[in-house]
């Protein structure tokens, strides 16, 4: 067995030498076939061509296949690159939305507050939100306009689109306006189409709540809620907002104004309520004149004479 493996190795080591020659020769062959420039070697070259390529596709659909999936993995990655593209344009033209959301309600609320006329006999002025002192105790802001312009303690204000409060505190270059969700605001309301008069009470929360209906059946969400003009406070038609129902069956009232966003009120001149200079009539109305000589004469003096 051991003299057969040595016999192979004699002859295999040979046989290896004589291939790797021809092969060698072979190689160098074609390529000084390939080298030659001549137009008769050039025609051998082309017969050649056509009849072994053409015979050699099989051989060649792995290597094509290779290519077009370098290719496709390249598209891929092309594609990828672009949808991540995509999508920050995508966010850019999300974030240019919403400015241009904000322009168009800013814009709606400064057309609102330039060509709105709610009343021909009210004329209004318009002042810039300074500060807002809004708190868990109290909700009011401070306007750039005073007593210098003629504001009086009392007037109603809004954004442009709904009631926003009212002056309470005037200095000679600013004012204060106690909002409608202040604890201390109380101010009647006509619900619409019903009719029905109520009373909106403030309670430091967006939604203050409406009591003292008189017939809470015939109120319904979504009804617009408007000033009544009871007891001359505000002036009778001014949008408040609409009816809501919370959780717990209470009605509230979704205001109309934008409460996060306030950047310009108007304040509407009314100079059509009354002025009290006595507070004891607010009880006892004043002594007529007839009734001035009935007391001058009274019982008691009667019985003196």
């Amino acid at each position: 067995m051991a003299k057969d493996r040595a016999q192979d190795e004699d002859y295999t080591g040979p046989l290896k030498r004589l291939l790797i020659g021809v092969l060698l020769l072979c190689l160098i062959s074609i390529f000084l076939l390939w080298r030659i420039d001549s137009p008769r070697v050039e025609r051998f070259r082309a017969q050649i061509i056509d009849r072994v390529v053409p015979s050699f596709d099989w051989a060649m659909a792995p290597v094509t296949g290779a290519i077009n999936i370098v290719r496709d993995f390249q598209s891929y990655q092309r594609i990828y690159q672009q949808n991540q593209e995509l999508r920050r344009e995508l966010q850019r033209m999300k974030a240019w939305k919403e400015a241009a959301l904000q322009l168009g309600q800013e814009n709606a609320r400064l057309l609102d507050l330039n060509n709105v006329q709610l009343d021909p006999r009210l004329t209004y002025i318009t002042g810039v939100v300074m500060a807002d002192s809004g708190s868990p105790f109290r909700q009011s802001v401070l306007i750039n306009v005073g007593a210098r312009d003629g504001i009086v303690d009392g007037w109603a204000s809004m954004d442009g689109l709904g009631l926003v409060g009212r002056i309470s505190g005037v200095g000679h270059k600013t004012a204060r306006v106690i909002l409608l969700t202040d604890t201390s605001s109380r101010i009647p309301v006509l619900v619409q189409p019903s009719g029905q008069r109520a009373l909106l009470i403030g309670d430091n929360t967006t939604s203050p709540h409406v009591d003292f209906v008189e017939n809470p059946d015939q109120v319904r969400p979504g009804d617009r809620v408007m000033t009544s003009g009871d007891g001359e406070v505000f002036p009778a038609g001014l949008l408040v907002g609409q009816i809501a129902e919370d959780p717990g069956g209470r009605m509230r009232v979704r205001l109309a104004a934008d409460y996060e966003r306030l950047e310009f009120l108007r304040v509407l001149r009314n100079y059509g309520h009354e002025s009290i200079s006595d507070p004891g009539n607010l009880i006892a109305p004043a002594a007529l004149p007839d009734q001035e000589q009935e007391t001058a004469t009274d019982p008691v003096e009667a019985g003196d004479g």
